[in-house]
């Protein structure tokens, strides 16, 4: 059975950093970074600024997070044309 975590290299501030995500993670956080228009180094980066250089469960978190808050606006809308159509 194929091992759903990719350990990638990755260079970070001109360093070479291996990280060990699920694929899952890679491909969100390659989503948010090209929405975004970032490079994947960049979005990394700036989690780890955000969260003063903390582990990468930050990026992780910055996942849920940003996809969390994608269904909340996703469904606010929703709501929103439904009551439209209501009246």
């Amino acid at each position: 059975m194929k091992s759903l975590i990719l350990k990638r290299s990755i260079i970070l501030t001109g360093h070479r950093m291996s990280i060990t995500l699920e694929d899952a993670f890679w491909r969100s956080l390659k989503e948010i970074a090209s929405r975004r228009e970032m490079t994947l180094s960049g979005l990394i980066v700036a989690i780890k600024a955000k969260h003063h250089g903390s582990n990468l469960l930050s990026a992780l978190l910055f996942v849920i997070n940003f996809y969390r808050d994608e269904l909340d606006i996703r469904y606010r809308r929703e709501a929103a044309q439904d009551n439209d159509y209501a009246l």
